[in-house]
């Protein structure tokens, strides 16, 4: 029997820093495209109609909104998996290790909104996009600091996660209540009808994948009709996968953590990043640079985010609700909040909302500042961490 030797390609996708090299390659190949004689067919491509009708009901969008309303709402359902299994079972399920992760993520989303209202507070148009630098990319975040290797304590990085599932919390919670347009009754209603239906399938124990699928995809369509953001359904459907095992079964839901966790990764996220980061650079100068968009959240994804994740986690060190993890310095711990500011394909999705599916034309300002803002974070926050940690030997 021949057993073959591991190759450079899988042993890339093996990696942990995988996930944020293959998203800085699809970025950057759409900046490049963006700023190439290709430009107009990168256009063509993202406003590609697609349409699918069954009887009377028809669903017509630019590809582009395909893979923002569609391909999210994948990736949703994941975080909403993860969040279920760590709330449950996982490093959250013991409410010693939620307080500094949670604060932390508070202080990431309240202080970087503050910042970009401050520089945009005189522009009705402009200030939707507040909580644009209240996210945090986890993949993007996670990818970089796994490029440290083993000089990272496994304290750092439970602790990063915890802060990203709290940050994405936060996230479902505001475009949710901030970003959905006007609401369909009847959607509502079955909305309403397909959760209860949910709830009693899963109370009566029904374990077929296929079923939970089926009234998925019912639930996505009627939540896309309904005027509220249709991703927030993958996080809706994933409350009610069943997480017991049962009848010599495995857990449905670590199941389809583990089957949907590499799609996610390797194929969702590159393509929502490529679709959304296609920034044409031509002409720009200081003034777009400082422009309030653009520097509001640049600021806020750099200044804001470490501001205040450092901040609000000493705090509550200080008073003595909760203690500075085993193995990370204060040091480290402005390192980890440095990367909080790579906000990246979180931040494009939100700024997809607050702009261009509200009409408002300051995508370009807004992919601008979500770029500058997470290349700086990123860089900083690796070189604090990779001097304050030491390897091991």
């Amino acid at each position: 029997m021949v057993v073959s030797k591991p190759t450079f390609i899988s042993d890339f996708f093996k990696s942990e820093s995988a996930a944020g090299i293959l998203l800085m390659g699809t970025a950057l190949l759409a900046i490049i495209i963006a700023n190439s004689p290709l430009s107009t067919y990168y256009a063509l491509l993202l406003d590609t109609p697609v349409e699918v009708r069954i009887g009377a009901l028809h669903i017509a969008k630019p590809l582009l909104l395909w893979i923002n309303d569609g391909l999210m709402a994948v990736f949703f359902f994941l975080v909403g998996l993860e969040l279920k299994r760590e709330l449950i079972e996982g490093e959250l399920a013991d409410k010693r290790n939620i307080i500094l992760p949670a604060v932390g993520a508070l202080g990431g989303m309240v202080v970087p909104a503050l910042i970009y209202l401050y520089f945009n507070q005189n522009d009705p148009t402009a200030i939707q996009g507040w909580a644009i630098p209240a996210a945090t990319d986890i993949a993007f975040a996670l990818g970089i600091l796994f490029l440290l290797g083993s000089r990272v304590p496994t304290s750092i990085k439970i602790f990063l996660t915890s802060l990203a599932i709290f940050d994405d919390i936060g996230a479902i919670i505001i475009i949710a209540i901030f970003y959905t347009a006007d609401i369909s009754a009847v959607s509502l209603i079955v909305i309403t009808i397909s959760i209860v239906v949910l709830f009693l399938i899963n109370r009566f124990g029904v374990t077929s994948k296929s079923v939970y699928i089926m009234l998925g995809v019912v639930l996505w369509v009627a939540t896309l009709k309904s005027g509220v953001h249709a991703t927030l359904a993958g996080v809706v459907l994933a409350i009610f996968i069943p997480i017991k095992a049962s009848n010599e079964q495995p857990s449905m839901l670590k199941v389809m953590e583990h089957d949907l966790h590499s799609w996610v990764t390797f194929f969702v996220l590159p393509v929502f990043a490529f679709a959304n980061a296609g920034l044409n650079l031509a002409g720009v100068g200081v003034e777009e640079l400082l422009h309030p968009v653009p520097l509001g959240i640049a600021l806020g994804l750099f200044i804001g985010k470490q501001l205040g994740v450092f901040a609000f986690c000493w705090l509550v060190i200080q008073l003595g609700w909760t203690a500075l993890p085993k193995g990370m310095s204060w040091l480290s711990l402005y390192g980890t909040a440095a990367l909080c500011g790579v906000g990246f394909t979180m931040s494009l999705f939100i700024g997809s909302l607050a702009f261009e599916e509200t009409g408002m034309n300051l995508l370009f300002d807004e992919r601008l500042g979500i770029i500058l803002g997470s290349i700086v974070s990123g860089v900083v926050g690796y070189l604090v961490l990779r001097f304050s940690l030491k390897p091991k030997v």
